[in-house]
């Protein structure tokens, strides 16, 4: 999320040694990423012969490798883990959709809970909605928000799904108690949503003094990060109900920030000055410094989503490019600034030049970049696909046009492009265990996807609405 947004000039790329148009071919070519990513979603090598001694080529169908368990080829009598996402990769969710709800405003977050028991819905209108998965979208608790300032921008439950945190263009991110008896949750109303406040007395400026655009549960629940428009990254402790950590992180509005692995000790932020950056929380006090800064993106980072292993993460950007990055790789130039600036371009209306796609940064350290969707108008997510059904074999966005796209992390191909929605699609999230995707969009509509054909489809006729251009 920017104010008027600074745009590289095409002459400084022609003429800059070292820069130029992209021909390198889509996906990634790292060995160590391949070869983690292959063990996680390629079969036994026995399970790929039909009869002993004669393989068959990848992808092998079910029936063949459910014959092959049956004759224990492998010598385990069973399927692994790599056995099983492989034969899950074959029925990807990508038919239908079916109507979950529906409600008359924008809807920008979407997500379900670690276990996918619950499905929360966020939406402009200051609307929450928690939904009882395993019950049939069943509602369990219908939350309206308070101090909402333009829209909701960021929710997340904690790990135990006991307390629901919201965010808006504020200071203060609100807390919910998810396990309370009420089911509708008026703030101090019916129900007190307890607000922690990030900013201190000094900060305010005529009563305003930043939003926050992306709040993160750690993994044991004790803590809160959070990315805002004052350029910093927040760590919040709940037991003690005090902020423990702030971090200037960038020169521009934070828009991304999540927690690398289940330690909670390394955090990766993205920002609007097109960077990427890496925090060691063990060694920031004594350095007061990123421990490195990921360099590619020709714009604003919209999104960040880790692996979960510590090494890498993705993010959507408003270069209309997905990137991969292995943190490995960083750079130790934390003190890097983008160059090229312009008032040429602004995302929220503006179209991203056709001629500034292919353009690759002589410094850009990805490992990878993936393109086809569109990232205008808001902040636009995305996120590898589930590790227990896909072993992280692709990654997912949303997009401008009202699409999903689905790509292959290793070929960098589209896999499938989900066309439904008529209005941006700003966050869709897939069930961590079942062949499900949620989708929510400006349309006001939150639907899902499923294999094979879908069970309820929807004969909706659609209303456009007037044209949105903020965040």
């Amino acid at each position: 999320m920017s104010w008027p947004r600074r745009f590289f000039r095409l002459s400084d790329c022609e003429n800059e040694p070292g820069s130029s148009y992209e021909n390198v071919p889509p996906g990634c070519s790292d060995d160590d990423f391949s070869h983690s990513t292959k063990i996680k979603s390629t079969p036994h090598e026995r399970l790929t012969h039909v009869l002993p001694g004669k393989a068959t080529a990848l992808p092998v169908s079910p029936v063949k490798m459910l014959l092959a368990r049956e004759c224990n080829y492998s010598g385990r009598g069973r399927f692994s883990s790599s056995d099983s996402c492989h034969v899950l990769s074959r029925y990807l969710p990508t038919c239908g959709p079916s109507k979950i709800d529906t409600i008359a405003s924008c809807a920008y977050v979407s997500q379900f809970s670690v276990d996918g028991s619950l499905f929360i819905a966020g939406f402009q209108d200051n609307h929450i909605r928690i939904y009882n998965v395993d019950m049939g979208w069943k509602v369990k608790k219908d939350i309206r928000a308070k101090s909402l300032r333009w829209t909701i921008t960021d929710t997340c439950l904690s790990p135990d799904r006991r307390f629901l945190v919201y965010s808006s263009i504020t200071p203060i991110v609100h807390i919910v108690d998810v396990g309370s008896g009420t089911r509708d949750s008026q703030a101090n109303v019916t129900e007190t949503h307890e607000g922690l406040e990030f900013s201190s007395n000094d900060d305010y400026d005529d009563g305003y003094s930043f939003g926050i655009f992306s709040v993160k549960f750690s993994t044991d629940g004790r803590e809160i990060v959070a990315a805002s428009s004052d350029d910093s990254i927040y760590v919040y402790d709940l037991e003690s109900k005090r902020q423990s950590l702030r971090i200037p992180a960038h020169r521009a509005d934070v828009n991304a920030v999540c927690f690398a692995d289940e330690t909670g000790n390394v955090i990766y932020s993205g920002s609007d000055d097109h960077l990427c950056k890496v925090w060691d929380r063990r060694c920031f006090i004594s350095r007061g410094q990123a421990s490195g800064v990921l360099m590619g993106h020709l714009e604003g980072i919209t999104f960040i989503d880790s692996r979960g292993d510590g090494r890498y993460f993705i993010s959507n950007g408003k270069d209309q490019a997905i990137k991969l990055w292995d943190v490995r790789k960083m750079s130790s130039n934390v003190n890097y600034v983008p160059r090229r600036s312009s008032l040429e371009w602004d995302y929220r209306w503006m179209e991203f030049p056709e001629s500034a796609k292919n353009i690759r940064l002589p410094e850009d350290i990805s490992l990878a970049t993936y393109r086809g969707h569109k990232v205008l108008r808001t902040l636009i997510r995305c996120y590898f696909s589930p590790d227990y059904s896909t072993g992280q074999k692709y990654i997912y966005t949303g997009s401008t046009d009202g699409t999903i796209f689905i790509y292959d992390v290793l070929t960098g191909d589209q896999v499938k492009k989900l066309d439904f929605h008529k209005d941006p699609v700003r966050d869709c999230n897939w069930h961590p265990y079942d062949p499900m995707i949620v989708s929510s969009s400006w349309d006001g509509m939150i639907a899902a996807w499923y294999p094979g054909l879908s069970e309820n489809p929807l004969p909706v006729k659609h209303t456009r609405r007037r044209r949105r251009f903020f965040y």
